[in-house]
């Protein structure tokens, strides 16, 4: 399997950082941008949660979202080993990098023939309820569990640079190089109390802690799947059956516009970077411990155990 180069770190996250706003609100300083970010991978490298940040450090629009996420990830120093995204929608960018000592994988196969011997550890931020009652309902009252969402990931084997010319669909489709079934792991820098704008939690990275990446599946059958069940299994539960919905429709969409929003960056994608493109069952609660399974219909069942992170993430 390719992995992301090790001087992905050292790279500007957006060089070219083209993103028009709206209307006459100011832009964040460029030192107000970089105390933005220090503050918010602080608590990203220590899986804290915190208030908003003060007034005058908070993202404005969109353009001042992803440069304080360029400058979480300039004061985190970690490779960036993937991407999240969406189609983008009124008032909506949904792009944020996955950094490389937050992914899991469970090997390069399709999973068949796994024992619970041999089911892959995903460590990861416990989804912790406080004290408020409020707050306490807004989680279901879950204490140790992993808030995830069931997704698609495509591995690419090739470069898709930043170059003059945009990137077509087939040259996407050709620099994939395996489509795994995987699981976001959610969290947030910002406490459950606080009511953060979309452009806070776009600076904030959209609420990613990490990713695991799962067994291989057939890339034809799953770039059509739109639409299949989702079904848990957790040892001494009910199961859980959801009804899993691309949003987006096609799963390779938002990976297609992904390139080339990259592209006018000035960053593009690398080999070895692993892409996920939306949830199928929005977000739900997982428990630290047992071997959870999840059927993605039939494209194939992934096996994980969960493990709670403690301590502070190191690199590499």
């Amino acid at each position: 399997m390719h992995t992301p180069p090790d001087h992905a770190a050292a790279m500007p996250l957006y060089p070219l950082l083209n993103v028009p706003h709206e209307g006459d609100v100011p832009s964040l300083s460029p030192e107000a941008r970089v105390k933005a970010g220090a503050m918010l991978a602080a608590r990203r490298r220590a899986g804290l949660r915190a208030g908003l940040l003060p007034d005058a450090f908070r993202p404005r629009h969109h353009a001042d979202a992803l440069a304080v996420q360029a400058e979480v990830a300039r004061a985190l120093g970690w490779p960036v080993a993937g991407w999240k995204c969406g189609l983008p929608g009124p008032g909506k960018l949904v792009v944020a990098p996955i950094y490389a000592p937050t992914v899991c994988r469970s090997g390069t196969g399709d999973g068949s023939g796994m024992t619970e011997a041999d089911v892959p550890t995903a460590r990861a931020w416990t989804w912790s309820a406080p004290s408020s009652p409020s707050a306490r309902q807004e989680t279901g009252g879950a204490e140790g569990v992993v808030r995830v969402e069931p997704e698609l990931a495509f591995v690419l084997k090739a470069d898709l640079p930043c170059r003059a010319a945009p990137w077509s669909p087939q040259e996407v489709d050709a620099a994939i190089g395996s489509t795994h079934l995987a699981l976001e792991l959610i969290d947030s820098r910002y406490e459950l109390t606080a009511v953060p704008s979309f452009d806070d939690k776009l600076a904030d990275g959209l609420v990613n802690q990490g990713l695991f990446v799962g067994p291989m599946v057939g890339g034809e059958a799953a770039r059509a799947a739109v639409r299949f069940p989702i079904t848990v299994q957790v040892p001494g539960q009910a199961e859980v059956v959801h009804e899993g919905v691309m949003p987006d429709g096609p799963p390779r969409g938002p990976l297609y516009w992904l390139a080339e929003f990259l592209r006018q960056q000035g960053t593009g994608l690398q080999a070895g970077q692993t892409v996920i493109t939306g949830s199928y069952a929005g977000a739900f609660n997982l428990p630290v411990g047992p071997v959870v399974r999840l059927r993605y219909g039939d494209l194939g069942t992934l096996s994980v155990r969960l493990q709670a992170r403690e301590g502070v993430i190191l690199p590499g």
